[in-house]
């Protein structure tokens, strides 16, 4: 199964689990989710400790698993990305930015405020309505890969803005592993 989809699946099930009309079986189901992912998190955490202990070779491979979709997606769900989300989304950002200038466009980073990321989408010349949504739309995928714990996403410089589709926050399912970082 892809990643999207397990955390559909995830968000499915944990949907059911709170509507089990049994208090007393609803309360278990949430301890043991609540248990997993406390097991899951402490292991995670675990291995990036080690993997830094290693020195620069343990930090190159931490970056790697930052990097990628999966784990990356992981170490956010744990609270134990190793970058801060406006690194993230300043990176993400700078990778996009040689495509927009192709195009006549650029991107401007306004601000990060509780999650809330606000650019502002520069457009040089007269682009056309179509070159200036496909600029939006390659901003939007650029930023919520990078950052998809990201609370919204506001583009100026366009009429319409969009909401986050990223990772499923399991806030729900609180744990003592949430806010470590490594």
């Amino acid at each position: 199964m892809e990643s999207q989809e397990l955390i559909q699946r995830i968000d499915e099930l944990t949907r059911k689990v709170e509507a089990i009309t049994d208090p007393a079986a609803r309360s278990d189901a949430v301890e043991l989710l609540q248990s997993l992912m406390e097991f899951h998190g402490a292991g995670l955490e675990r291995m990036l400790e080690i993997a830094a202990e290693r020195g620069v070779v343990g930090h190159s491979i931490i970056e790697d698993f930052a990097r990628d979709e999966l784990i990356g997606g992981m170490l956010l769900l744990y609270g134990l990305h190793p970058l801060e989300l406006e690194t993230r989304v300043r990176q993400a950002i700078d990778k996009v930015r040689p495509s927009l200038a192709s195009h006549g466009g650029d991107v401007e980073l306004l601000s990060i405020e509780e999650g809330v990321v606000r650019v502002r989408l520069q457009s040089k010349g007269g682009s056309c309505a179509s070159t200036a949504t496909t600029q939006k739309q390659t901003i939007e995928a650029a930023i919520y890969d990078a950052a998809p714990d990201l609370v919204a996403l506001e583009v100026e410089g366009l009429a319409e803005q969009s909401a986050p589709a990223g990772l499923v926050q399991l806030g729900r399912l609180k744990s003592k592993s949430e806010g470590r970082t490594a």
